[in-house]
């Protein structure tokens, strides 16, 4: 009588989550942001046009991107929604106007820094879909729901192009997709042609 003997494969190793590093986020953010600023038509003006109309009406200056007081540790581990308390934004940053390409540029690096998630907005760890880095920027002021509503359409014309009908949080959540799927359509939508 011969032995049978059966080959198991062991069980696959649990994946870490990766460390939600906010702070790490915003300086990501921020240097982004710093580095699309519009210059002055004039090498002797330092200031731009809205600047000097705010002095001009005696509005408070705004906060240099390098002077931010980053959010501590107990943000890291506090809901997403913690950002939207005024007191909250208003020390992180406020609020900033971006266009609808960088907004999607800002979604799809908070995706590649935190890891991607399906099923939910954000895990515990921080990781995100496409929403839930929507809403991350949007929670800290970075940018309006004008611009988060029209970078969804423009994710929801490139799912169009490609002849899908989903609507892209679906589309997202779908069994087959990856997170390097994900943040090619973020990025396809961002370098999108505006059609008037």
């Amino acid at each position: 009588m011969s032995a049978i003997t059966t080959r198991t494969t062991p069980p696959p190793l649990p994946v870490a989550e990766p460390v939600l590093d906010i702070d790490g986020m915003l300086r990501d953010i921020e240097q982004y942001l710093a580095a699309r600023t519009r210059t002055t038509a004039h090498p002797l003006v330092t200031k731009t046009t809205a600047q000097l109309v705010a002095e001009a009406l005696g509005a408070p200056a705004p906060t240099p991107a390098g002077a931010l007081v980053l959010p501590g540790r107990l943000l890291r581990l506090l809901p997403d929604w913690v950002l939207s308390i005024p007191p909250v934004r208003h020390r992180h940053g406020g609020t900033r106007t971006v266009t609808v390409t960088e907004h999607l540029e800002l979604t799809a690096l908070v995706i590649e820094r935190y890891g991607w998630a399906q099923g939910k907005h954000r895990s515990r760890s921080g990781r995100v879909c496409i929403l839930g880095a929507q809403a991350v920027l949007f929670r800290l002021g970075i940018g309006d729901e004008s611009t988060v509503d029209r970078a969804g359409k423009r994710l929801q014309a490139v799912l169009r192009s490609r002849g899908c009908t989903l609507a892209y949080h679906r589309w997202n959540d779908m069994p087959d997709r990856t997170a390097d799927e994900v943040t090619t359509l973020v990025r396809t939508a961002a370098r999108m042609e505006i059609t008037p």
